[in-house]
């Protein structure tokens, strides 16, 4: 990328554009939400709950070219909590530049800061690009997930 990246917490006038990604986001994972959850999602990320998801965008040159959901929660198994990755998504045209790293290292960041005690996140097998970065700045576990049908 030519123009310098900005990486900050998600903003009110930034709904047009974050919904054009995460839009395209879920459709990659084809599947779609109706408009109320793009209304739902979008307070929470701006709210002060604690136990919703907050978001970082990335933004180069005047426009926002990346995101990222995650969220703070209890662990049974740790006294601190954990931090889930839910979302990370990167316009196509900008992949390879480094946004997905700087996205997910502004989670690192802050999860260090809230004291957590790891960072994770899923993604489908399909998803290779992607997981040639996982790979690098991730471990991979054995855990596979299951849902009610």
């Amino acid at each position: 990328m030519t123009d310098t990246l900005t990486i900050r917490i998600l903003r009110p006038d930034d709904r047009p554009e974050w919904a054009e990604m995460w839009r395209d986001y879920l459709a990659f994972y084809e599947t779609t939400v109706a408009d109320d959850i793009y209304d739902s999602t979008f307070a929470r990320l701006l709210g002060d709950d604690p136990h919703d998801f907050s978001c970082f965008v990335a933004e180069s040159g005047g426009q926002l070219v990346g995101l990222t959901h995650y969220l703070f929660h209890r662990h049974a198994w740790k006294v601190e909590p954990v931090c889930y990755l839910q979302d990370l998504y990167a316009r196509p045209q900008t992949r390879g530049t480094g946004i997905g790293r700087a996205l997910i290292q502004a989670v690192y960041n802050e999860a260090d800061r809230q004291g957590a005690a790891s960072v994770y996140w899923l993604t489908q097998d399909f998803n290779e690009t992607a997981r040639k970065l996982y790979d690098r700045i991730g471990k991979k576990t054995p855990f596979i997930r299951y849902q009610r049908p």
